[in-house]
C-alpha cells in the first residue's frame, strides 16, 4: 500500500513525485510511456518556464525526468484502466487497475493524466493518419522539408507548430474557422512576420483528399470551397481532459476537466488534480508543475489528518 499514486509522468506527475521524495511519502508514478515527461517534450521551443529561456521542450522533460530519478522516485509503465474506492480497517484507500493486469493500492491519488490531442472529424483524417496527417509538428516536421503544409487551428499550439514548419516547409498554410487567432500576440507577431506563412481565416477544412497519401485540403470559407493542394496536415484544434477514469468519483465541469481548487482538492478527499486535466485559466508547464507541488502537499496534509483520526 503506497502513501500515494501519482498517475502520469508529465511535469505535474514529476513534480508531484519530486516533492513525495522530499516529504517522504511513499509513492508511485504510474506513467503510460516508458521514461515518459509528457506533452512538453513535443515542444521546440519553451519562452515561458522561469529560468529556462529559449529552452527545447524534450530537453526540459528529460532534466525533469532526471530530477525525479536522482531523488529516487519510483516507476512503474502502464495504462491505467481503472480507479477503484475501496476501505479497510484503517480508513479509505484507491486500488488502480492497469491494462497489463497489475494493480496497485494507494491512501491518495494525485491525477494527472493531462489531455489528448482533439481530431478534425472530417473525411480522410482517420485514413490518413500517419499518411500525410500529424498532431505533432515537432516529430514529424522535418519530414516536410520543401515541400507544402497546413497547420489547423488558431491558439499557440497551430501558430508554434507553424513557426517550427516554416524551418522545414516551402508554404506552410494556416487554416483557422474564426477570424481572429487566439494564440498569444508575441507568438502571433513572430509567425505574421513569415514570408512563406499563408493565413487562411474564417475557414474549416470539411475534408483531407488524397491517394496513398495527403495531397490536399478542401476548406469551405465564406460559403465557398475550394481544395488547396498540400503535402501534409498538422491538426492543432486543442485537446479534451483525459478524465474519463474519474467521471464515477469526482466532479466535472460541462467539458470533462476535473473541478479542483489551486490546492488540487478534488470533490473526493483523497483524490487530487493537476496540471492540464483540472479546471484553471492558464494550461502551460510551469502551472503544471506547480500543481504537482500543491497536490502533494495537499496529499501529504490529508494523509497527516486521517492517520491522527485513526491514531488517536
Amino acid at each position: 500500500m503506497y502513501d500515494c499514486l501519482i498517475l502520469g509522468s508529465g511535469p505535474a506527475g514529476l513534480s508531484a513525485a519530486v516533492y513525495a521524495q522530499r516529504a517522504r511519502i511513499s509513492a508511485l508514478v504510474i506513467e503510460k510511456v516508458y521514461r515518459g515527461a509528457g506533452q512538453i517534450t513535443e515542444s521546440e521551443r519553451v519562452d515561458n518556464y522561469l529560468g529556462m529561456y529559449g529552452e527545447n521542450g524534450y530537453s526540459m522533460g528529460v532534466k525533469f525526468r532526471k530530477h525525479a530519478d536522482e531523488l529516487g522516485a519510483e516507476f512503474y509503465e502502464g495504462k491505467v484502466t481503472a480507479i477503484t474506492k475501496k476501505s479497510d480497517e484503517n480508513g479509505i484507500y484507491y486500488s488502480v487497475s492497469l491494462d497489463d493486469g497489475k494493480s496497485f493500492e494507494g491512501r491518495t491519488v494525485i491525477y494527472a493524466l493531462g489531455t489528448e490531442r482533439r481530431k478534425l472529424n472530417v473525411k480522410g483524417e482517420a485514413e490518413y493518419t500517419g499518411k500525410g496527417v500529424s498532431y505533432c509538428a515537432v516529430c514529424d516536421g522535418a519530414f516536410y522539408r520543401k515541400k507544402t503544409t497546413a497547420v489547423a487551428g488558431g491558439g499557440d499550439t497551430a501558430l508554434g507548430d507553424a513557426l517550427l514548419l516554416s524551418k522545414f516547409a516551402q508554404k506552410v498554410y494556416i487554416i483557422h474557422r474564426r477570424n481572429e487567432l487566439r494564440a498569444n500576440k508575441a507568438l502571433q507577431e513572430k509567425v505574421k512576420a513569415l514570408p512563406n506563412v499563408e493565413f487562411i481565416l474564417n475557414a474549416d477544412i470539411t475534408e483531407i483528399k488524397g491517394e496513398k497519401k495527403v495531397a490536399a485540403v478542401k476548406i469551405i470559407q465564406e460559403n465557398r470551397e475550394k481544395e488547396i493542394p498540400v503535402d501534409g496536415v498538422f491538426v492543432a484544434v486543442g485537446s479534451t481532459p483525459s478524465s474519463e477514469l474519474l467521471k464515477d468519483l469526482v466532479e466535472l465541469d460541462n467539458n470533462g476537466y476535473v473541478v479542483a481548487d489551486e490546492n488540487g482538492k478534488t470533490s473526493e478527499s483523497g483524490i487530487f488534480a493537476a496540471g492540464d486535466v483540472r479546471t484553471k485559466k492558464l494550461r502551460q508547464v510551469i502551472t503544471a508543475a506547480s500543481d504537482g507541488a500543491n497536490c502533494l502537499f495537499s496529499a501529504e496534509e490529508y494523509l497527516g489528518l486521517t492517520r491522527q483520526v485513526k491514531f488517536k
